[in-house]
C-alpha cells in the first residue's frame, strides 16, 4: 500500500510539471514572445556563425549590380540576419582591387564572399585558394566546374528562359501593332542594347529574339554594343540609333535605365532587364526579366550553416525561383499577354519547350546539327564540348555560365 501511494504521488507531480511547462509556453505566447524559429528557419538552422560578404562592381545605380544586393537585403530580412553578418562593398573593380576587396571581407571575419561580375572571377578564385575556410561564390564564371577547388563556387541561372519570356511579351506586342496597322510585317524591327559581345550577352539576346519570332516569323534584330556593363548615355545614345534606324521595339543587356528612358521619350516599346521600369516609362514599358538571386543565397548560407557541402556550379531555374518576369505593364502589353506568358512558362517547367531548338534558327542559311561550345574556356577559344543534341542546344547543361555565342540568321551585330 505504501508502495502504491509512492508511486501515485510521482505520477501527480509530474503531471503538475508537465501542466505548469504547458502553461508556461502559452503564456509567453499570449505575450508575443518567439518560441519557435524565425520566418525563414522551418529547420530551426542555426544561422549565428554567418557572415556575408558581397563583392559588386557598381552599386544600386546599376540595375544589374542592385538586383544581387536587393536580393541578399531580402534574405537577410528573412532569416534574421544581423546587419553585422552582412557586408557589402561597392564600385570595386575587375583588377587586383577585387582581392583586396575580399581580403578585407576576410578579416572583418566573412565565412562566404560573394562576387557579381565576370571580371572578378580570377581574384575570386586566388582569394579561395588562399582561404580554404572561407566559401567563394562567383556569378557569370566559367572555372568553378574544373577548377577542382573545393571552396570555389560558379552561379548562374537559366535567364534565357526568361528573356524568351519577355520576348513572347514582345511578339505579341508587335502583332498588335501590325494588325492595328501601324506597321507592317516586313517592318517588324528590334533594337537591343548589348554591353559587350560576350557568350552571356548573345545568349540573352538570340533567347529574347526567338520568343519574339516564336509570334511574328518575320522579326528581325539589331544589336548595338556600348562595351560597357553600365553607362547611362551610351545605353541611351545606342537606344536612339535603334530607333532611327526603324527598330519599333528595344531591349537591353545592359545595366542603365538609359535606354528605358530613350524609348518613353520616343514612345516606342521597351523589355528592360533586372527592373520594372514602368515608373519611369509608364508609356512604352511593357515587361522585364531578371534572375532572382535570393534562393542560390539560401542554399549557401544553409550549407555553410550545417557545414554542409554544395555545388562547385550552380544554374538556377524557373523552378527553383531563380528566374522571373517582373510584372507585366497592363497598360502597354497586348491583349491575352498573361495568358499566353503562363502557358509557355508552364512548357519550360514541364520540359517540353526548349529555347534553342534546332528547327526554330538556322545559322549561315543552315540548320545547326553540331557545335562544340568552349564550356572548359581553357584561354585557347576552342569549342571542345559537344552541345547539339537531342534537337537543342544545351546551354547552360554542362557550365552555369552561358556558352551559346552564335550568330543566328535574322539578327545583325551593327
Amino acid at each position: 500500500m505504501k508502495k502504491f501511494t509512492k508511486i501515485l504521488a510521482i505520477l501527480l507531480a509530474l503531471v503538475f510539471v508537465f501542466s505548469f511547462a504547458a502553461c508556461g509556453k502559452k503564456d509567453a505566447a499570449d505575450n508575443g514572445e518567439t518560441t519557435t524559429a524565425p520566418a525563414g528557419n522551418a529547420g530551426n538552422i542555426d544561422y549565428s556563425n554567418i557572415k556575408f560578404g558581397l563583392i559588386c562592381l557598381h552599386d544600386e545605380n546599376s540595375t544589374y549590380d542592385n538586383n544581387f544586393i536587393s536580393a541578399l537585403k531580402e534574405v537577410q530580412k528573412e532569416l534574421g540576419l544581423s546587419d553585422d553578418q552582412v557586408l557589402i562593398k561597392t564600385n570595386i573593380p575587375e583588377t587586383d582591387a577585387c582581392l583586396n576587396a575580399a581580403e578585407e571581407l576576410i578579416d572583418e571575419g566573412c565565412n562566404i564572399i560573394f562576387a557579381d561580375s565576370f571580371g572578378h572571377e580570377t581574384y575570386i578564385l586566388q582569394a579561395a585558394q588562399e582561404n580554404p575556410d572561407v566559401q567563394f561564390c562567383h556569378a557569370t564564371g566559367t572555372h568553378a566546374h574544373n577548377a577542382n577547388v573545393p571552396n570555389f563556387h560558379n552561379a548562374f541561372a537559366s535567364i534565357y528562359e526568361g528573356r524568351y519570356l519577355a520576348g513572347v511579351a514582345a511578339g505579341l506586342k508587335i502583332k498588335e501593332m501590325i494588325d492595328a496597322g501601324d506597321i507592317t510585317a516586313d517592318q517588324a524591327k528590334l533594337g537591343y542594347v548589348g554591353a559587350f559581345p560576350y557568350a552571356e550577352v548573345k545568349s540573352g539576346y538570340t533567347s529574347f529574339f526567338l520568343g519574339v519570332r516564336s509570334i511574328v516569323e518575320t522579326a528581325t534584330m539589331e544589336v548595338v554594343y556600348t562595351n560597357s556593363w553600365f553607362d547611362i548615355a551610351l545605353e541611351r545614345e545606342a537606344a536612339l540609333k535603334l530607333i532611327n534606324d526603324g527598330c519599333v521595339l528595344i531591349s537591353q543587356h545592359a545595366d542603365s535605365e538609359g535606354a528605358p528612358k530613350a524609348c518613353e521619350e520616343k514612345n516606342v516599346p521597351n523589355v528592360a532587364y533586372n527592373i520594372n521600369t514602368a515608373s519611369i516609362a509608364p508609356n512604352t514599358a511593357l515587361v522585364s526579366s531578371r534572375i532572382n538571386w535570393a534562393p542560390y543565397y539560401k542554399l549557401v548560407i544553409d550549407a555553410v550553416a550545417k557545414g554542409e557541402s554544395f555545388d562547385a556550379d550552380w544554374t538556377g531555374t524557373i523552378a527553383t525561383g531563380s528566374v522571373e518576369l517582373l510584372e507585366l505593364n497592363a497598360a502597354v502589353a497586348a491583349e491575352g499577354t498573361q495568358a499566353k506568358l503562363d502557358e509557355v512558362k508552364a512548357q519550360f517547367e514541364a520540359g517540353t519547350l526548349h529555347v534553342y531548338d534546332t528547327d526554330t534558327f538556322t545559322v549561315k542559311g543552315e540548320k545547326l546539327d553540331t557545335y562544340l561550345a568552349d564550356v572548359d574556356d581553357d584561354g585557347t577559344f576552342t569549342g571542345e564540348t559537344e552541345a547539339v543534341s537531342d534537337g537543342y542546344f544545351h546551354e547552360s547543361e554542362y557550365r552555369s555560365a552561358p556558352y551559346f555565342d552564335l550568330l543566328i540568321d535574322g539578327i545583325t551585330e551593327v
